[in-house]
């Protein structure tokens, strides 16, 4: 298997925990667009047979670079039409603090993404619920209740132009041998 060249030539490529070649990228591209792709069907549109494809995939399980697989749901049409971002700065950010927070927003549904993030604030919070009143509802009896938040800014999605769960693979380095 032809891999990254991790030499001290490109420095940044030593970030790479695992090896992996045009053939792996190319599986990864294919299951993070539709990851109900059957192994067959890959192993098609990578030129290998199913057992090798399926021997890669399973590395590449193993190795940590695919994490899970799930099914992506339409927001709007389960009835979820409000999303903010909510910026969010702890009175106190101590270690326990900033980890009873983690803990708590891990646990509220509402809250799809959690970054701790620089500048200003401690957090950023991608939060989705059904109207303005049940997002009023979340700051209020979950988020505020924890006694932990000095203050929270909410910006209103209006429109999505862009949304992607894929990584963008494209910008991976290419070895020289590829």
């Amino acid at each position: 298997m032809v891999g990254y060249n991790l030499s001290q030539e490109r420095p940044w490529e030593a970030i790479l925990s695992v090896e992996l070649d045009a053939v792996d990228l190319r599986i990864l591209d294919l299951l993070q667009r539709d990851a109900s792709l059957s192994i067959a069907e890959i192993a098609e549109k990578v030129n290998l047979s199913s057992s090798p494809a399926w021997r890669r995939i399973e590395r590449l399980k193993k190795v940590g670079v695919i994490t899970r697989q799930v099914t992506l749901l339409d927001y709007e049409k389960l009835g979820l039409n409000f999303e903010v971002f909510a910026s969010v700065k702890l009175q106190l950010p101590t270690r326990e603090n900033l980890e009873k927070f983690e803990r708590a927003a891990a646990e509220w549904p509402e809250v799809v993404e959690c970054a701790t993030v620089t500048g200003a604030v401690d957090y950023m919070l991608r939060v989705v619920t059904r109207d303005m009143h049940a997002y009023d509802d979340f700051l209020r009896d979950k988020m505020l209740a924890l006694g932990l938040v000095s203050d929270v800014q909410s910006r209103i999605v209006i429109r999505v132009p862009k949304r992607t769960t894929a990584a963008p693979l494209e910008l991976m380095p290419q070895s020289d041998a590829d």
